[in-house]
């Protein structure tokens, strides 16, 4: 099997621009190819599966202890030929000023070689000290070598990069696998949550095909194979049943809502649900099976007037939740679960008014990272004291939280903390975009409610 991770020095080096053409490359040389993107993120794995046709993974070692994210890295790549992972952020950047959750962390608990894409536009022999520095780098206590085996240069012209290559790997003793140059026709274009999705980029397979070209004329690929071959161990593999459908679920999936974790979503199909796609800015109400409602994240405040005009579809989901159907509502999912939302245009429009308040843009992120929601007494769907991991990124707020918060949200190592998760009926939202596996048992408690609605609605 060959597998690598992509990671960089910093955000914005061109790790996605290299992942989307390198897994359009392997796919286009036949290998069964799987993608996985390191940290919380949510829209680099939408420009994965744009490539791939298949839902990619997050691996993550805040959301997860060491043991589990081998054991899922193992299950999700057990099929496949060649497995690339991007990296998140610069590469030994993790939670606050630590390596915890980093791209690093991450390479040295699946044991990945790395490949590290350096921005070298503007520069030359300097481009050498930075990598030395990446290379001499280790985070306070570990004595574990960094795993970096070769570098990509990005923004560099091939002139340049011929004169660095033979600097590079006799000076450092890395490989230098080539380099993309400038690519002015490349248009990946971002706003204040990331990248844009990729059915909103204008001719973005275009773009990855002729990334994909670049990278076979640009970079030495056999060789970027070699240091990605390693023998799979034999394994006893697990028969796969298809789980017994116990009930249905209704996921909001449109351009508004389409922030999820396919690890969520494979949990709650193991524990029975079946999903039902549904979008609350096209369709008239809910899906007629629906025995549960998933209103992930996205980008309401783009079409606030959309969905303010959705009327049957808003006074579907306040009916629902007023029946009792469990519902969950995450960041933006929660948003429209309010009276009211101010949209991008600054203008204030009706949502579906299931808990009271307005979202409101704040000017500044209003929280961002990783945090860690915990029960103070038993609720819906967790027990008092129960944890669950997370991660918040968001500048939309409601002043409602702050004294209707059921749940204490709080930053790792000792951070802030502040009221988070309202609940109402059988449902519960909040900002926090929260990742089921770090506790099962959240996703079981779900998956039951949703189980006894159906039972309920059956007796009548």
């Amino acid at each position: 099997m060959y597998r690598w991770m992509i990671a960089a020095p910093a955000s914005g080096s061109g790790k996605t621009a290299v992942v989307c053409g390198l897994l359009a490359l392997l796919k286009k040389r036949g290998f069964l190819t799987g993608a996985f993107k390191c940290g919380p993120d949510y829209i680099d794995p939408m420009f994965h599966k744009k490539v791939l046709g298949m839902p990619g993974f997050n691996l993550d070692s805040f959301f997860l202890e060491p043991e589990k994210l081998k054991a899922q890295f193992g299950r999700e790549s057990e099929n496949l030929e060649a497995a690339v992972v991007e990296g998140v952020m610069g590469y030994f950047d993790g939670v606050g000023a630590t390596a915890w959750g980093s791209s690093w962390d991450i390479a040295r608990i699946l044991g990945l070689p790395v490949i590290l894409v350096v921005d070298g536009r503007g520069a030359s022999l300097s481009v050498l000290a930075q990598i030395k520095g990446f290379l001499d780098y280790r985070p306070a206590g570990e004595r574990e070598e960094n795993r970096i085996a070769g570098v990509i240069l990005n923004r560099t012209s091939p002139s340049m990069c011929a004169v660095l290559k033979p600097r590079i790997e006799e000076e450092l003793g890395i490989a230098c696998l080539g380099c993309l140059p400038v690519l002015k026709w490349l248009d990946l274009k971002s706003r204040h949550l990331g990248l844009m999705l990729p059915d909103e980029i204008e001719n973005v397979q275009e773009q990855i095909e002729r990334l994909s070209r670049t990278i076979e004329e640009n970079v030495d690929v056999e060789r970027l194979m070699e240091l990605g071959w390693e023998e799979k161990q034999a394994e006893t593999k697990e028969k796969n049943r298809k789980p017994e459908e116990k009930f249905c679920l209704a996921a909001a999936m449109d351009e508004a809502f389409c922030f999820y974790y396919q690890e969520n979503l494979d949990l709650l199909k193991k524990l029975g649900a079946r999903l039902l796609p549904f979008s609350p800015l096209k369709d008239e109400g809910l899906p007629k099976e629906a025995d549960g409602v998933l209103l992930g994240g996205g980008y309401p405040e783009l079409y606030a007037q959309k969905l303010g005009e959705n009327r049957s579809m808003r006074e579907c989901i306040r009916q629902a939740a007023e029946d009792g159907m469990p519902m969950l509502g995450e960041c933006g999912g929660y948003l429209y679960l309010l009276e009211e939302l101010e949209g991008e245009d600054g203008e204030m429009y009706p949502m579906a008014g299931v808990f009271s308040g307005c979202g409101k843009r704040e000017e500044k992120l209003r929280h961002f990272g990783y945090v860690t929601v915990q029960a103070g007494a038993d609720s819906l769907y967790l027990k008092k004291g129960q944890q669950i991991r997370g991660h918040e990124f968001h500048y939309w707020h409601c002043p409602q939280d702050e004294t209707e918060g059921r749940m204490e949200a709080r930053k790792p190592l000792g951070g802030r903390k502040w009221p988070a998760m309202r609940m109402d009926h059988q449902v519960m939202a909040g900002f926090p975009h929260l990742y089921y596996p770090s506790l099962p048992e959240f996703a079981e408690g779900f998956a039951r409610a949703c189980m006894e609605y159906r039972q309920r609605r059956n007796r009548h």
